[in-house]
């Protein structure tokens, strides 16, 4: 479970209820027909915008922001490390008989790859393909938090208008030009609020994601590699460091260090 994103939703809802209770009424923003519009408007203008299969994987994609579920560098540096000392000592095709106790179907896959002696560049170029192709998919489910992050001002801004022009209508009762401003302008507020609070956080948390994904693959990639080309294990492990910051760089050695290695 990703803390973070969980404790970020809830202190922005806080927040933004907090403000209201100390300076007003926390019933005056609600309006249920400022609720449909803007959210019934995003939701539709969002699956006009995407073909329906990727709009249902919504929840699916949702998931993803709230479950840490991804590997940590550290861990696959350690598990490459480990497969290259198993090559090491009992050649390639001892590394068969490893990958079929493996979780991570990538991962598998370039072993079983370099196992039945593929050409290093072939193996390569099949591995990064299937990571190009795992990157479009994960853009995809960010554009549709960026695209309801996109529609749903406007929709605020589609019902203040529709407010604005119910109050012009009764100008001749000055009684109801207020509480018919007051609801005009609650539909901006819930578009900024779900655009703000809901939507494009969850596109930032999702592309974070992608990007620390991409980055363990890539890492199997040169380990995988540099396990077929039959280089040392310490180099290898030197070389692979250089895919993480310094400061887990830091983080990977004291952890070596308490086991003993």
């Amino acid at each position: 479970m990703d803390i973070s994103t969980i404790i970020g939703l809830i202190l922005g809802l806080a927040f933004v209820i907090g403000g209201i209770v100390t300076s007003g009424d926390i019933s005056s923003y609600f309006d249920l027909p400022s609720i449909i519009i803007v959210l019934g408007g995003t939701i539709a203008s969002t699956l006009a915008s995407f073909p329906l299969e990727n709009f249902f994987n919504t929840f699916k994609i949702i998931k993803k922001a709230f479950v840490r579920d991804e590997i940590s560098p550290d861990n696959v540096i350690e598990e490459i490390i480990n497969l290259a000392n198993v090559a090491r000592k009992e050649g390639l095709l001892s590394l068969e008989e490893y990958a079929e106790n493996l979780d991570d179907d990538f991962l598998q896959k370039g072993i079983m790859l370099i196992v039945d002696g593929t050409d290093p560049e072939l193996v390569r170029n099949i591995l990064e393909t299937e990571l190009v192709f795992l990157e479009e998919r994960h853009t995809e489910g960010q554009s549709i938090f960026e695209t309801m992050g996109t529609y749903s001002p406007a929709f605020g801004m589609l019902g203040t208008l529709i407010g604005l022009i119910n109050m012009l209508r009764h100008l001749d009762d000055p009684s109801t030009i207020g509480p018919n401003m007051s609801v005009a302008l609650v539909t901006t507020f819930y578009g900024s609020m779900l655009a703000n609070v809901v939507f494009l956080p969850m596109a930032q948390k999702l592309k974070i994601r992608s990007k620390s994904e991409i980055l363990v693959k890539e890492l199997m990639v040169e380990g995988l590699l540099s396990i077929q080309a039959g280089e040392n294990p310490r180099i290898i492990e030197e070389k692979l460091k250089t895919f993480i910051p310094p400061e887990m760089r830091r983080d990977y050695r004291k952890q070596l260090e308490r086991e003993g290695i």
